[in-house]
């Protein structure tokens, strides 16, 4: 059982008003799947000895912005963003974590980070272009580079540990501009857990145990990352 316990804030994407990917004649919202992941992670990670964090705790909407603030202000080691998004082409499956950087990896990274960054410009009403402005100085900070390589080190364990057990996109670890990612000290990485657009991927996120089994992987990643990363151990 691990002493000072490590704070690990898990995001359930979307929530309330904004309800992300829907699919299918009954309706099934990406917000829902995300917090049904989040409240499973949340329980493997205490089993762990981890203090875990949701960063909302039902169905209502908050914004990037505050899901980051709410991460700082509970002084999070790490961010765990939870997301099952749709696409066109209903052939394309398997699992990808994101990490930030100021180039995206390819064309779909870019335009999955524009479409979640977009969510505040469309249902923030304090959203500003000035808080974006300071992100981006904090982005070329040193601070944000080790913190980004932290993140990094975290996405390359959530591979490795889902790799065992999960199909996952081709070059599983990609790389956005990503709002929700861009705490400047603490790292953060934004798992796709699947695509609802998909049969097979559908199925596994809608089913209790499909969600456990990728949640297990993903407590897995987050130990080992903690135990051969000490350095990314000083939160913020």
């Amino acid at each position: 059982y691990k002493e000072n316990k490590i704070v690990v804030v898990i995001d359930p994407g979307h929530g309330g008003k904004d309800p992300g990917a829907v699919i299918g004649k009954n309706r099934h919202f990406e917000k829902d799947i995300a917090f049904a992941a989040a409240k499973t992670l949340k329980v493997i990670l205490e089993e762990l000895g981890y203090n875990a964090i949701l960063s909302r705790v039902g169905d209502y909407y908050i914004s990037l912005s505050e899901r980051l603030r709410i991460a700082q202000m509970n002084n999070a080691t790490l961010f765990v963003s939870l997301h099952a998004d749709k696409h066109p082409d209903k052939n394309i499956s398997g699992i990808a974590v994101y990490t930030l950087s100021s180039k995206a990896s390819d064309a779909e990274s870019e335009a999955l980070a524009k479409r979640e960054n977009e969510v505040d410009l469309v249902f923030d009403s304090k959203f500003s272009e000035t808080y974006d402005q300071e992100l981006r100085q904090i982005l070329i900070s040193l601070f944000q580079r080790t913190t980004m390589t932290c993140s990094a080190q975290m996405a390359n364990q959530v591979v490795y540990q889902l790799r065992k057990s999960h199909k996952l996109l081709r070059s599983p670890h990609r790389f956005a501009g990503f709002k929700v990612l861009k705490s400047p000290k603490i790292p953060s990485v934004l798992i796709e857990m699947g695509y609802l657009s998909n049969g097979e991927d559908r199925k596994t996120l809608l089913s209790k145990r499909g969600r456990y089994e990728i949640m297990v992987a993903i407590g897995k990643a987050i130990d080992a990352y903690f135990d051969s990363n000490k350095t990314c151990l000083v939160s913020s």
